[in-house]
């Protein structure tokens, strides 16, 4: 080989390292912002205006505008499968797609660097990048997976897991419109603790912090260029196969059992303690899309809610979800996903008896 041609050989090798750093990356953020602004930014921000005129953004999910759910049958399911599915199909799909991406486009080292510590400053630097997503938890949970393969620590991927639907923004500016703005002031405080201090509590629960083998075996060789696209459909279809059946079985069966699970509302519900502990549980396990927890709770105080079980709602109907939940489990120990489930359930018990008294 001439020493023209080994030159350029050289010259080819070294710009590898370069695309791999800050070209790959760079497209995923591109993704990310276009995806974001489509699905989330641009409608939310119409969504706001909305919200200051007519003081409402829809009708509940769950009961319609009746004070009850309908009876568990087939219709029923299917009938909030397709309300659900409706809402959240494009954040589906954006939180598949970028759940996938993150696995291939950007290096390990940077997620381990600025997420893959057992400290507060990664669990700060993981909730801080959840605000722009928006997400709920179903819609996080492929990120949340993704970020896990890439060695974000425990701490870390709870907070962006959480703050998604917890910090959303734009839900906070919905709930000051429709509910009040002392509603949206205790989702701020108390979201920003459930948020920081379970991932910060989850880091010390699970002590090894080392990320499943099988969600990392697609995920230890080194990324060639050439094969790109192959790891990027490894890693979506295996998000895909994690993801959507037991997704759909799930919200199935909750919007069957809705009726169960929120029984007819009516003044004697009030604030009850035994309302509060039931509606703890509920909505720490129900799924609803983003932001839907406000007209819930409108409507079920239209019919006589209390001000203490609504707090309740508002700090566990969306954190967390039975499939949210079921989709990041190949991603952390069995023990911290029923740390999550109880210490969101704990928070919403809390916030409802604050909110007897300062509400």
């Amino acid at each position: 080989m001439d020493d023209k041609n080994q030159a350029k050989l050289t010259s080819n090798r070294a710009l590898a390292p370069g695309l791999s750093t800050f070209f790959l990356p760079g497209l995923f953020f591109l993704v990310a912002i276009v995806g974001l602004f489509y699905v989330k930014w641009s409608p939310y921000y119409d969504r706001v205006f909305v919200a200051a005129a007519t003081h409402s953004i829809g009708s509940s999910i769950i009961t319609g505008k009746l004070a009850a759910a309908p009876l568990p049958s087939w219709d029923a399911a299917l009938n909030y499968a397709v309300s659900y599915f409706t809402a959240v199909w494009k954040a589906v799909i954006l939180g598949l797609l970028l759940g996938s991406l993150v696995q291939v486009l950007i290096p390990r080292n940077w997620v381990t660097r600025f997420l893959g510590g057992e400290n507060f400053r990664s669990t700060a630097a993981a909730g801080a990048a959840s605000l722009p997503g928006m997400m709920c938890s179903c819609c996080a949970a492929p990120v949340t997976v993704g970020l896990r393969a890439r060695s974000a620590s425990v701490g870390a991927a709870l907070a962006f897991f959480l703050g998604n639907p917890v910090l959303n923004p734009a839900t906070i500016i919905f709930m000051g419109f429709v509910l009040s703005w002392k509603f949206a002031l205790l989702r701020i405080v108390a979201g920003t603790i459930m948020v920081f201090g379970i991932a910060t509590l989850a880091n010390r629960i699970d002590k090894t912090d080392t990320v499943p083998a099988s969600l990392l075996e697609d995920n230890t060789a080194p990324l060639a260029h050439n094969s790109l696209f192959v790891n990027w459909m490894r890693a979506l279809g295996r998000l895909i196969i994690d993801t959507i059946p037991a997704y759909l079985i799930i919200v199935f069966l909750l919007g069957a059992l809705r009726a169960w699970l929120f029984p007819a509302i009516g003044p004697e519900w009030n604030n009850s303690i035994l309302v509060i502990l039931g509606l703890a549980i509920t909505g720490t396990l129900f799924v609803i899309p983003t932001a839907a927890e406000i007209p819930v709770i409108q409507t079920l105080m239209s019919f006589g809610l209390g001000v203490g079980p609504a707090a309740t709602l508002l700090m566990t109907l969306p954190a967390v979800s039975l499939p949210s939940i079921l989709i990041i489990k190949r991603a952390f120990s069995t023990k911290v996903l029923l740390f999550v489930l109880a210490a969101v359930a704990v928070v919403g018990v809390l916030s409802g008896l604050i909110a007897t008294v300062v509400l």
